[in-house]
């Protein structure tokens, strides 16, 4: 495996038509949004189960890239965090644990590096190991932020009619018509702020190649993850910037200040093309390069 020596910053876009980025359930599974701004919104989480989710598909049956907070949709297992530290404390470190029965203090720290050479989303995203048996808590060398759409959004809601009945104990006409409700953006565009710690990277073991599994979900995990709900979900940009030190050579805020997206059509935007990105190439620091994976 290859070591990560650079601090990375990048930028990630992508659109959303006719469907549901991110429900939000204290809002009847409406998209989020901004209330005060009514720009819409996608969280970090949201964007994080689709990398995983990507991940468990791409690299099943791989050893040190399984995937910890799995998905039981697409497994079909019902997996449960103590369960797996404590059969991570078995296989790799040879010490049985019983249900709910603590590790050795002197055994965490060899038990959080064991979590991390197991699972892609452990030492990438980072967890909390410290319930049940105790692998300790690490930090992911990937964080990111919430996305947020470029313009407002106009969340509507569309009722749903049924045409056959389920039950015949109960009368026919009452179970079809309406009988609930869709809601969809007309078109967003999203843009999300990551970052790749080189130092925490060393801490977790996240490599070069998990950095280029990453991105290739991100380029990917919508055409993994199709369904009704959602729409048309597509990954339109992601603007890399790669720092010749560790700690960086000019603060993150400034370089994604060179990326510019700007609205480009007279009326409401209802696809990419109705956008401009462009970047100021001129104005990136000597020491930074500069990549477009999309």
């Amino acid at each position: 495996m290859s070591e990560i020596k650079n601090r990375i910053d990048f930028i990630y876009i992508f659109d959303v038509k006719d469907g549901n980025p991110n429900g939000d359930p204290d809002a009847g599974n409406l998209p989020r949004v901004d209330p005060e701004t009514g720009m819409g919104l996608v969280t970090d989480v949201c964007l994080k189960r689709k990398v995983r989710n990507y991940v468990q598909i791409a690299c099943a049956g791989q050893a040190g890239n399984d995937i910890l907070i799995k998905s039981k949709e697409l497994s079909g297992e019902e997996t449960f965090i103590n369960g797996e530290i404590r059969k991570m404390y078995k296989e790799d470190l040879g010490i049985d644990l019983k249900l709910k029965e603590k590790a050795p203090s002197d055994k965490v720290s060899a038990g959080r590096t064991a979590m991390c050479k197991r699972f892609f989303d452990v030492r990438t995203f980072g967890a909390v190991l410290s319930t049940g048996a105790n692998a300790g808590q690490v930090r992911g060398a990937v964080q990111m932020t919430f996305a947020r759409s470029e313009d407002l959004i106009v969340p509507e809601e569309h009722a749903l009619t049924v045409c056959a009945a389920r039950d015949e104990e109960k009368p026919y006409e009452e179970q079809i018509g309406i009988q609930g409700r869709k809601a969809t953006v007309p078109y967003g565009l999203y843009v999300c702020h990551g970052f790749i710690s080189a130092n925490l990277a060393q801490q977790t073991g996240f490599s070069e190649e998990d950095l280029e599994l990453f991105w290739d979900a991100l380029k990917n995990m919508f055409d993994v993850d199709r369904s009704a709900a959602r729409g048309l979900m597509s990954a339109q940009k992601l603007i890399v910037f790669k720092h010749d030190s560790m700690l960086g050579n000019a603060p993150a805020n400034k370089l994604f200040d060179l990326v510019k997206v700007e609205k480009v059509c007279d009326g409401a935007p209802r696809s990419f093309s109705d956008y401009s990105v462009t970047i100021d190439k001129n104005n990136i620091p000597a020491n930074i390069v500069l990549e477009e994976l999309i």
